[in-house]
């Protein structure tokens, strides 16, 4: 056993932003993450460095794996109290802030990857997210290189049907506009720059009150963010920021966080509002964030 050379430490160093950001993929919350990945630290340093001929390798194994476990453990537990989304990356309003986080990133495609199996899920992160090659991802969770290539294929076509926006220049300008006209109560506005067929999905988590379910449809979420507008009328206070690559806000109440809050946009209109409340998965917002 060992407890580490200073440059072993350097090595696990130089991969922990990699190592984050396959584990934040994997179970979309950046806490989780990094409790996964200090837990590989610990292993790391336990593990005779003579038995490791590739320490990149290893260290790609010991998190996904202790990832997987992580997510069945969330998933056997008891039911989330309405829709569950990612915890929210946030960054500067800038597009050059928003320009570093990879598609990869968005939370649009973390959302998607949530609905598909623990394996399939990481196979798909290592293969076509990290360029992991077939034969140690099978070695990593237990299936034959040809199963992992059909399932990163299936994954991989799920992903383009889904068709998920990208982020453009463009859309902090329209997103300042709906919110100003949230703000003013402008209800028309509103619904001029929105999708007729926008989805609103707020996460309030087991703490906070929220949509148990996703508002469809213009006239819906207009009428919801107009009254919640209303509701906080003169207590709010929204910060504009990049979230996870879209153009958000952190909003405050009385000089607390209360939510981020973030616009998809596509065609020139918000296709989809994302509200997360749940307090366990704001407890990280304004942190520097380092993950590839």
């Amino acid at each position: 056993m060992t407890g580490g050379t200073p440059e072993e430490g350097r090595e696990f160093a130089d991969e922990r932003a990699r190592l984050v950001g396959i584990a934040y993929r994997i179970l979309g919350s950046l806490a989780d993450a990094e409790d996964v990945v200090s837990e590989a630290w610990f292993r790391w340093e336990r593990t005779e460095r003579a038995a490791i001929d590739r320490p990149a390798a290893w260290l790609t194994t010991v998190t996904t794996r202790l990832a997987l476990d992580h997510l069945r453990a969330r998933r056997r537990a008891a039911g989330y109290p309405g829709p569950w989304l990612p915890e929210p990356l946030v960054a500067g309003p800038g597009p050059e802030e928003a320009a570093e986080l990879a598609d990869s990133l968005t939370l649009g495609f973390l959302i998607l990857l949530d609905e598909l199996a623990p394996v399939e899920r990481a196979v798909f992160v290592l293969a076509d997210v990290f360029a992991v090659p077939y034969d140690e991802i099978a070695r990593t969770v237990g299936k034959s290189p040809a199963a992992c290539r059909q399932i990163a294929s299936r994954a991989r076509r799920r992903v383009r049907e889904a068709d998920l926006p990208r982020g453009s220049a463009g859309d902090r300008r329209l997103v300042d506009e709906l919110l100003v006209a949230v703000a003013t109560g402008d209800v028309q506005g509103v619904l001029a720059r929105m999708a007729p067929d926008v989805v609103c999905t707020s996460d309030g988590g087991p703490h906070r009150r929220a949509a148990r379910r996703p508002v469809v449809g213009a006239p819906r979420v207009a009428r919801l963010l107009v009254n919640l507008g209303r509701r906080y009328q003169g207590r709010m206070e929204a910060t504009p920021v990049s979230v996870n690559g879209d153009a958000g806000y952190v909003i405050r109440v009385d000089g607390a966080v209360d939510q981020v809050l973030s616009c998809s946009v596509h065609g020139g209109r918000v296709v989809a509002v994302h509200v997360v409340r749940n307090p366990d998965k704001l407890r990280l917002v304004g942190e520097p964030v380092r993950l590839r």
